[in-house]
């Protein structure tokens, strides 16, 4: 069948390198996809925001599957605009969307469903939340309520700092928008994971664990980022952890869900920390997240495509997922400067080489051509991922690769995995 991914990062560089080896494929086009997706298929130059194009681009092609990548079109509503013309779509509604676009809608759904998360407030008013963090004597965790690409969040062990970040998200508008609520949060402490599922509205299957690490300095110090790496699978999701994160998180959230009219397909993302009480929801993502589906989708074996009609069927208790028993680490490579201010176009060598290493991928997330050559176009820049025996191996393998990659002001963080490699 002829399918369409759209969107253009990492994740859906992975997504179309694994939709590539499925015998059901017959045309894999990418709108607008990246220098690497071109080599799975045809990039299109289409916006991934872009609905109504791509509506004409898929009757065009007589395109029968279409899977939306980023959060930005599931929350405007990309879903329900092919499903209404008859076209199968991968990804929740724009109203299940609302799980990641609305952050305050995420937490009354978790309160009304008895999932363990931090305590928070919601406020629409800067002098509100100003008033509510100074009353604090504890470290606070101030979200943007919107989407914001992963870096709407400040952990603030002075809730000084707390009022702070609240004042450049809802007055400077730093994340536009989606800074015109925030949610404050209790800080919770231990070990964080990502356990990303399929779901189909009624069933649902987990996918191998992985650990993400968000700040951009080694031993998670700095600013948050997108993600500057991440591993699978995960040694502090063990599977009793599993078990319960699967019983008292998911099913009650996608319960919820369809008590809510508002029933979730596609991929259910949840960021969870794994406190001295249990688990404990940070967030939830209403799409493969980046850079997990990096190593995760390394280490599938199964035929991604056929899972994700099968979603869409509503026939996943059909489905068996087969792992690679291998471990996978991704390390991302990113501009000088990310998250914040960074410049582009700078020249990328080493590519080929890499691309000769065993049980190596690099994923490309924020690159253009020019000139017959790869160069940077956005902060983060490529995912480097790996598989090995072991998650040492695999980190060695991973850091190997990206030795050989070069490019001007290029940095990643260097400690990906050890958390893993530490674990006795």
């Amino acid at each position: 069948m002829n399918v369409l991914l759209i969107g253009n990062g990492g994740r859906e560089h992975a997504i179309a390198w694994k939709l590539a080896q499925s015998k059901e494929l017959k045309k894999l086009y990418i709108a607008p996809g990246n220098p690497g997706t071109a080599r799975c298929g045809e990039n299109v130059p289409i916006s991934a925001n872009d609905i109504e194009n791509l509506l004409s681009f898929v009757s065009e092609k007589q395109i029968a599957f279409v899977i939306v990548g980023p959060e930005d079109p599931l929350a405007a509503g990309a879903v329900d605009a092919f499903e209404k013309v008859g076209i199968k779509a991968f990804g929740p509604s724009k109203g299940a969307a609302q799980l990641e676009a609305d952050k305050a809608f995420a937490k009354q759904l978790m309160r009304s469903s008895s999932v363990s998360t931090a305590e928070a407030r919601v406020f629409d008013r800067f002098r509100d939340a100003k008033a509510y963090i100074a009353s604090r004597d504890e470290p606070v965790v101030v979200k943007a309520a919107g989407l914001a690409k992963g870096k709407g969040v400040f952990v603030c062990d002075d809730p000084a700092d707390g009022i702070l970040a609240a004042e450049k998200i809802m007055r400077d508008k730093i994340f536009g928008s989606a800074g015109d609520r925030v949610v404050v949060e209790d800080k919770l402490l231990g070990e964080e994971a990502s356990i990303l599922a399929f779901v189909d509205g009624r069933n649902i299957y987990v996918m191998e664990s992985s650990q993400d690490h968000k700040p951009i300095g080694d031993g998670d110090t700095g600013p948050n980022t997108g993600g500057m790496g991440a591993y699978s699978p995960a040694p502090v999701i063990t599977d009793a952890m599993m078990s319960q994160i699967t019983r008292e998180i998911l099913v009650p959230i996608v319960d919820g869900m369809n008590r809510n009219g508002t029933p979730y397909k596609g991929v259910l993302y949840a960021g969870i920390m794994i406190t001295a009480a249990g688990p404990r929801v940070l967030e939830f993502n209403v799409r493969f997240g980046d850079p997990e589906t990096q190593p995760i989708l390394m280490r599938l074996k199964s035929d991604l495509l056929s899972v994700c009609l099968a979603v869409c069927d509503g026939t996943l208790d059909q489905v068996e997922l087969v792992w690679d028993r291998r471990q996978a680490v991704c390390v991302v490579m990113v501009s000088q400067g990310y998250p914040g201010k960074y410049e582009k176009a700078k020249i990328i060598t080493g590519l080929q080489e890499v691309e000769n290493m065993q049980d190596v991928a690099v994923f490309h997330a924020g690159t253009a051509s020019k000139d017959g050559k790869i160069v940077t176009a956005g902060g983060r820049v490529l995912g480097v991922t790996a598989l090995g025996a072991t998650i040492d191996q695999a980190k060695q393998k991973a850091y190997l690769a990206v030795d050989k990659i070069k490019f001007e002001g290029a940095y990643c963080r260097r400690d990906i995995a050890d958390k893993a490699i530490k674990k006795p």
